[in-house]
């Protein structure tokens, strides 16, 4: 999700011991490679489709897997953020190694934010987002602005864990933005964060995703999610075309939309429009850039073109994989 600043700590803070107690008790045969390979990346799935540490994919009732049922303190922290809660996964970057320059242009990501809390890491462990650079200290928490190209790096030898939750919000988290603490602007003193603490009681519960994925999406969906291309894209001669075939497409999709809905009789005449505007546009698109410097045509693709009609996504073909290394 794209910010007003690269980084935001959230008024939150949690006993890195206590959550790393939990985390390092973890059967390390639950650990998983990053689905590309990237060296030093590895991850161990939270929350996934049906609680399936197996899957993958981003469409679908997102539950618990058996490993976060297994770490009480875990699901507290998770709840504490008051948001209703998408994929989400500790992320374990190796001694010595990167997570590699990158922006979050998938579809699953346009709309949600990256809650990161660190439970192993040492000072050292430098987050870079735009032209900003923090240590997250153990225990705090933290958004950044996913839009902008970021990495991270370990140049210590141990390994940094990171608990990694992806989440549209909610009005309790949106409250807890509202008091957070922005990466560079004046300090608002006093600011205190509270201090979650583990609680005794049982396991804890907070809201899931069920719906994450459009059947087909609606016009006003892509018009915002164009409007987010076209607002950040690097001026160029072609630009203008591009946008004047999005703007052809939008209103043909309006009138689809009002005679159709997602209703499965309607998804050729869907498909022919968005045939004809990538035949169109795509090639004019090739030279477009973004200001953050990431390429526009492949954002496109990913943001609007491969999610327009969900059934047709190829979920398991890696297209929205590359953005997923934080």
């Amino acid at each position: 999700m794209k910010l007003q600043a690269p980084f935001i700590q959230l008024p939150l803070l949690f006993d890195a011991d206590a959550l790393a107690l939990e985390v390092l008790a973890i059967d390390e045969s639950d650990w998983k490679p990053h689905p590309q390979g990237f060296a030093g990346n590895s991850m161990l799935p939270l929350v996934a489709v049906d609680g399936d540490p197996a899957n993958e994919t981003f469409a679908g009732r997102m539950r618990p897997t058996s490993q976060l049922l297994a770490c009480p303190y875990l699901q507290q922290v998770i709840a504490s953020f008051g948001a209703t809660v998408g994929r989400s996964r500790l992320m374990r970057l190796s001694g010595q190694a990167e997570v590699s320059r990158h922006f979050d242009q998938g579809y699953y990501w346009a709309d949600r934010v990256r809650v990161h809390v660190p439970i192993v890491t040492q000072p050292t462990v430098r987050f870079e987002c735009g032209d900003a650079a923090i240590n997250m200290a153990a225990g705090e928490c933290w958004i950044f602005d996913t839009w902008r190209m970021h990495r991270v790096i370990n140049d210590a030898d141990d390994s940094r864990i990171h608990l990694v939750v992806d989440t549209v919000g909610g009005s309790d988290f949106w409250d807890l933005v509202g008091n957070g603490r922005a990466h560079g602007a004046p300090r608002r003193e006093p600011w205190q964060p509270r201090l979650v603490s583990p609680a005794s009681e049982g396991p804890v519960e907070f809201p899931l995703e069920s719906f994450n994925v459009p059947v087909v999406m609606t016009p006003w969906e892509m018009k915002a999610h164009f409007g987010l291309l076209f607002g950040d894209a690097q001026p160029h001669p072609q630009l203008q075309h591009v946008q004047w075939l999005a703007a052809q497409l939008l209103r043909g999709w309006q009138g689809l939309w009002a005679q159709h809905g997602d209703s499965r009789a309607g998804h050729p005449h869907y498909r022919e429009l968005l045939d004809r505007f990538q035949k169109q546009a795509l090639p004019l698109s090739e030279p477009l850039l973004l200001n953050n410097k990431g390429g526009f045509q492949m954002a496109m693709r990913l943001l609007v073109l491969h999610s327009a009609i969900s059934d047709e996504i190829p979920r398991d073909s890696g297209e929205y994989a590359p953005a997923d290394r934080g």
